[in-house]
């Protein structure tokens, strides 16, 4: 019985023992092993608090902060501790509904997981964050974190600035999940080229949480805690003032201005019309002013500085002129018998506002007056060089030329979203014409239109080419970063480097042509760009201008298009001025490149340009039939919500139409029965809407029964 009694309780030692074994080595692996619960128990009792950097400040020439930071405040929620608050007194702080608040809710445990925080609301106003902050302790699982936010002193460049937005998902995927949800990050502009730069490194401070979810104090005397890493700052080539200068005279118009140091490639100023401030994208406002921008025809968020493709017209002909000569297929002194048009390819096109009177004597006068007849022969003469073997092969030595010149390529400028402009192969003109084409097929490129298209940076760096007699650097916009690094290079070292891609051409050849646009501002057509003291050299340019709106092919108002740089000798500054639907060249486009060129030579405007920046800025030039435009996209997309959700409300404000604008494009579609905000009346009520169709876009007749 005895051994009995001792078998049995070494079989309980060695259970207990095996027991033990397991609550030990549990206890092991819970404590060494797996952090899960360690984890949790952080989660519960420590927050840990993103420190947003501040993002680095941009600089104009002379030191001048034009892009700066302020402080203002997200709300982050982390979804798994939002437990038993009052989710109706919450939304009355914040002046949401509940159904918001679920929305916003689901999107952070979509976007981020219920344990992470993410961003409830965005951007608080002072008020709404000293209202939250007196009740947060209502409210776990909500906080505020500091981050700063952009502004813009000067209210001005904001084509070029660019703008910051929360990062989406694209943006996280793209960059390896380094941007998490509620980062920001540059979008367009500089703040997006630059964006490793300007950014800084994101910190981190650990706070301990009691059980009612309240900030106590630091975790561990902050020894985990991180600190931010400010962004790095830009120093640029911009003139804050002149570039003020330029918005306010390209207000109201549609187009773009470029201003270069020829020296140096260093923008001096750039502007898109029509514009918008840039701290109307910044701050609580800014979610609902992008949606505005974004829905406008007018296009205020598109830069057509680097963006917008023109034909050049006759800003173009010095160009024209260098080729011509360099291919010796003229002299300085050709001259060409314009009688007012040209007759030699059969349909007397293009005609010349001169006629006669030795207008076209040489290529001085030829510049000076902008003789059509001559630059059409010209170009006729270049392609059709005998030294080629036929004219496609003279056709494409002449795009060299025009590549050469920075037409047709990307020039690299330090923006995202640089169109190339256009310059057609001959593959376009072969495919159109069955292979057969002559120099007459696009003789109008002889006077920069055809299939010429040019952005008003690629003029103004073409104007650099000029003025410097073959070679021009990148245009660009900083220039140096602060605490340069040697990674830095692959920013700064490309804009160093000067690329001599006309310096062939002999220095004579130039210089006929510079004395020629001397001409044009001394006695031809720019005399009202002249400045006393300053010796212009400059071309304008008038180019035909058509849309099709309603199916219907509309003559809209010429563009009026001017090129320069001054002083002639040592030139330090060189401009392209294109103001769409404005007119002659001499009309608008020069005295803004004239004005822009006093600034910055003299720094002051004379008594004669004060009087006519008042004039220009006052102009109203945005296209009429952006009204009709605006008013048919709204419509089309009031007519998509409809289809959507069979909500009239919005189409309402279209009812009142009682004829469409083109009979061709009437048809009836019945409206839904359903009852809503356009009730039934006795009879029949009218509702027309403009609607896409197969064919085009026009209006649609809509019928409620």
């Amino acid at each position: 019985m005895a051994a009995y009694n001792q078998s049995r309780s070494n079989i309980i030692r060695v259970l207990v023992i095996i027991a033990f074994s397991v609550i030990i080595l549990q206890l092991v692996y819970l404590q060494l092993i797996d952090r899960r619960y360690k984890q949790l128990a952080m989660d519960n009792a420590v927050y840990a608090k993103v420190i947003y950097p501040e993002r680095g400040i941009i600089y104009d020439r002379k030191g001048r902060a034009i892009l700066n930071n302020t402080i203002i405040y997200d709300l982050m929620v982390t979804p798994a501790e939002v437990k038993g608050i009052d989710t109706l007194a919450f939304c009355r702080l914040l002046n949401i509904d509940t159904a918001d608040f679920r929305e916003r809710m689901l999107e952070a445990i979509l976007k981020n997981t219920r344990v992470r925080p993410s961003v409830f609301k965005p951007m608080l106003t002072q008020e709404l964050q000293a209202r939250f902050e007196e009740n947060s302790w209502k409210f776990p699982g909500f906080n505020l974190v500091e981050r700063p936010l952009r502004i813009y002193p000067f209210g001005a460049a904001a084509h070029i600035l660019g703008y910051v937005r929360e990062a989406d998902k694209r943006d996280i995927e793209r960059s390896e999940n380094f941007y998490r949800q509620g980062d920001y990050i540059g979008k367009t502009g500089l703040e997006a080229y630059y964006e490793p730069v300007l950014m800084g490194q994101r910190g981190v401070q650990y706070m301990i949480k009691d059980n009612k979810n309240r900030i106590v104090g630091p975790y561990e005397k902050g020894e985990f805690d991180t600190a931010a890493m400010a962004g790095r700052s830009l120093h640029t080539h911009i003139d804050v003032e002149l570039q003020q200068l330029a918005e306010k005279l390209m207000s109201n118009k549609v187009g773009g201005l470029v201003a270069i140091d020829p020296r140096t490639g260093g923008i001096l100023s750039m502007v898109s019309g029509p514009n918008y401030n840039p701290n109307d994208l910044s701050g609580p406002e800014g979610s609902k002013n992008f949606s505005r921008m974004q829905l406008d025809v007018s296009g205020p968020m598109l830069n057509r500085a680097i963006a917008g493709k023109y034909e050049p017209g006759s800003t173009y002909k010095p160009l024209g002129a260098l080729i011509a000569l360099n291919e010796k297929v003229i002299t300085p002194e050709y001259g060409y018998p314009c009688g007012g048009r040209y007759t030699q390819c059969g349909h007397g096109k293009p005609e010349c506002t001169h006629a006669g009177g030795g207008h076209a004597a040489n290529v001085r006068l030829a510049i000076a007056n902008s003789c059509n007849a001559y630059f059409a022969h010209i170009y006729r003469l270049t392609v059709d060089n005998p030294k080629y073997k036929n004219v496609y092969d003279g056709y494409l030595h002449w795009k060299q030329y025009m590549n050469a010149f920075g037409l047709g390529v990307r020039l690299g400028v330090d923006l995202p979203s640089e169109s190339a402009g256009g310059i057609a192969d001959t593959m376009v003109y072969n495919k159109e014409n069955a292979g057969r084409w002559t120099s007459c097929t696009n003789l109008t490129l002889g006077i920069g239109q055809d299939k010429m298209q040019a952005t008003p940076l690629q003029m103004a760096n073409a104007m650099c080419i000029i003025a410097n007699k073959g070679y021009y650097y990148t245009p660009h916009f900083v220039a140096r970063i602060e605490d340069e690094h040697e990674q830095d290079s692959l920013y700064t070292n490309r804009y160093k480097i000067r690329h001599d891609v006309l310096t062939y051409i002999p220095e004579a050849a130039f210089n006929d042509v510079i004395e020629g646009m001397s001409d044009v501002v001394k006695v031809g057509t720019a005399r009202g760009a002249q400045i006393d003291g300053i010796e212009v050299c400059a071309k304008t340019g008038t180019a035909e201008n058509y849309t099709v709106l309603d199916g219907r092919r509309i003559k809209l108002p010429d563009n009026s298009m001017f090129v320069c740089f001054a002083p002639k000798e040592n030139p330090k500054i060189a401009i392209a001025v294109f103001v769409q639907n404005a007119g002659f060249g001499a009309t608008w486009a020069a005295p803004i490149a004239r004005m822009m060129m006093e600034k910055y030579l003299n720094d002051s405007l004379s008594v004669r340009s004060k009087a006519d920046s008042a004039r220009i800025e006052a102009a109203n030039l945005m296209p009429a039939y952006f009204k009709r435009l605006q008013y048919r996209e709204d419509s089309i997309r009031a007519f998509k919500w409809f289809q959507t959700t069979r909500d009239s409300a919005y189409i309402e404000r279209y009812s009142r139409i009682r004829q469409p604008l083109h009979r061709n494009l009437a048809t009836t579609i019945p409206f839904s029965k359903q009852p809503g905000p356009l009730q039934k009346e006795k009879g029949r009520k009218v509702l027309m809407v403009i609607t896409p169709d197969n064919r085009s876009l026009g209006l649609k007749k809509e019928i409620l029964r």
